[in-house]
């Protein structure tokens, strides 16, 4: 039997399938992917660890045990009211990753919906689309919380808006381009030869060759969150107390930097550790899925 003719219309996704073997095979063997994985899964396990245990509560205050330093009751010692830091590390990755992802959700959601539809329809559709990209682009994420702080108040979910706003008009205009490179390639134009409009060609063909790049811009946009989220607890914006926050650490140590300066150290080794890992994976991420640079390898 003979083998089964591939379509021009499916040849680039037919070239682009990798065997999941060969896919891990060069993924182990990636050094960026391979750091940057295990310290991006260090951060998500020290979350899902605080939903069922932490050394200590992280709400509980006692000022009794204010600054004490790193002991076996308290690996890395105690904060100015008394709570223990560990505790506070690990329920402040998991504040953290939940305003990321939600936010990078909400990015990719309506960026990659504006950017297919910019793309696909052109003309005024896409001038419209782009024009409020601009706009957009006007307001960073602190900005944005800082109007929606004086109109509903500071807290999370004002961090999570700020931000996931904040990343629209990049996802917006990444998969717009993207998409254009693909809508010009011969296996599109088979496509419209054969009768299928623009919504399917769009779903069957734009969207799986441009999957790629937007998964290594998540990973992106994600280390960008979590210093965004950083930033904004910072300046009490962000998750408000009694919810632990790394950045909200960092806000608290800075008036002890003198006297306990490993206070502001741990928070922000936390949040480097999370940034560099989750760039280090992206890295791996584009060199392991763009075709070229798989070849080379």
């Amino acid at each position: 039997m003979s083998a089964p003719l591939t379509t021009p219309v499916d040849a680039p996704l037919a070239a682009r399938r990798v065997p999941a073997k060969t896919f891990w095979g060069r993924a182990l063997r990636h050094r960026s992917f391979v750091l940057g994985g295990s310290l991006s899964l260090l951060v998500l396990a020290s979350a899902l660890l605080s939903l069922v245990w932490t050394p200590w509560s992280p709400y509980e205050i006692d000022i009794a045990s204010k600054l004490r330093p790193p002991s076996a009751a308290h690996w890395l010692g105690t904060d100015s009211f008394g709570r223990d830091i560990v505790s506070l590390l690990l329920a402040g990755a998991r504040a953290t990753i939940m305003v990321g992802v939600i936010a990078v959700s909400i990015g990719l959601s309506f960026g990659v919906t504006l950017g297919l539809i910019a793309s696909a329809r052109r003309g005024w559709t896409e001038e419209i689309i782009m024009r409020f990209s601009d706009f957009t682009f006007a307001f960073p994420a602190v900005l944005s919380a800082i109007m929606l702080a004086a109109v509903v108040g500071p807290g999370m979910v004002t961090s999570i808006v700020a931000i996931g706003i904040f990343q629209i008009p990049t996802l917006t205009r990444l998969t717009r381009g993207s998409a254009n490179a693909i809508w010009a390639r011969e296996f599109v134009l088979a496509a419209r030869a054969a009768g299928k409009g623009a919504f399917r060609i769009t779903i069957e063909h734009v969207l799986p060759n441009i999957l790629s790049i937007l998964i290594v811009q998540v990973t992106i946009q994600f280390a960008l969150a979590i210093l965004a989220e950083a930033a904004l607890s910072y300046l009490g914006l962000g998750t408000q107390p009694p919810q632990p926050s790394w950045g909200r650490m960092l806000n608290d140590a800075q008036t002890l930097l003198f006297q306990s300066p490993m206070l502001a150290v741990y928070p922000g080794a936390a949040i480097a550790i999370a940034v560099l890992g989750l760039n280090l994976l992206g890295d791996g991420l584009r060199d392991l899925l763009d075709p070229r640079l798989a070849r080379e390898r």
